[in-house]
């Protein structure tokens, strides 16, 4: 198939940007996005233009580097996958798709579709490690955990971090991917200990990154490569307020 991308360049984080329009010809249908754009980068190469680019590592939907806004949906126009899942079979013959960066003041361009989300890092490390002295390793039913809550516990934890959440949202809210990072340990006896503290330290990370409010429209749920879900905000938010209450009733 042969294609029209519409690409954003961009220098840098300080340098206005713009859609440059390359041909991708003779792409295969089973190349994936991200195969399919180093095919265009060799072509740029060969001719001596600086190659588009962009975040990747795993491949595989684990890392949650590849940040790619396709055509107007984060990660492209399949639910539930990461950009390097998406393959060139979901588009058809002479298609223009249009590939940008997420936009978010948050996620700073650090050239063409690369952004820095380093500001995840910072809210992950605000909420801080567990810090029970566990020893060794116990066994595994020495803490009966209901298969409901680790379920539960598990999704949580399958968040990889990517951003899609922070594109999908009107108002660039972090609320999702904050909530299932706290979520992942407020569901387990191995983080309650540190629950309230570590809510309040996280949410506000959150907001001296210069993310902005949750809008409730569930965009980010439905642009989630692993579908996490939305009742992981309203279990954030519980533990947020429930934490401020308990410092009020303190003082």
């Amino acid at each position: 198939m042969n294609l029209t991308l519409k690409v954003w360049r961009q220098k840098n984080a300080d340098t206005k940007g713009n859609f440059v329009t390359y041909k991708a010809d003779h792409v295969s249908p089973d190349m994936s996005f991200l195969e399919m754009l180093d095919v265009v980068n060799e072509d740029l190469v060969k001719k001596g233009d600086d190659p588009i680019h962009f975040d990747h590592d795993c491949r595989e939907g684990i890392c949650g580097s590849c940040s790619l806004h396709i055509n107007g949906r984060p990660h492209g126009p399949k639910q539930g996958i990461a950009t390097c899942q998406l393959h060139m079979r979901s588009f058809k013959n002479n298609d223009t798709v249009v590939i940008e960066p997420w936009r978010a003041e948050a996620f700073p361009v650090i050239k063409d579709l690369a952004t820095n989300r380093s500001a995840f890092d910072r809210i992950q490390v605000a909420g801080g490690f567990v810090s029970v002295n566990t020893g060794g390793v116990p066994d595994a039913n020495v803490i009966p955990i209901p298969k409901v809550i680790a379920d539960e516990a598990f999704n949580s934890a399958t968040c990889i971090g990517c951003g899609a959440c922070v594109a999908a949202c009107k108002n660039a809210s972090a609320m999702l991917f904050v909530s299932a990072k706290v979520s992942q340990m407020a569901l387990l006896p191995q983080g309650q200990p540190e629950r309230y503290r570590r809510v309040q330290a996280m949410v506000a990370q959150m907001d001296a990154e210069g993310f902005g409010s949750c809008t409730n429209t569930g965009a980010c749920e439905a642009e989630c490569p692993k579908e996490i879900s939305i009742t992981n905000i309203a279990r954030m938010n519980r533990d947020y307020f429930t934490a401020k209450l308990f410092k009020e009733e303190e003082v």
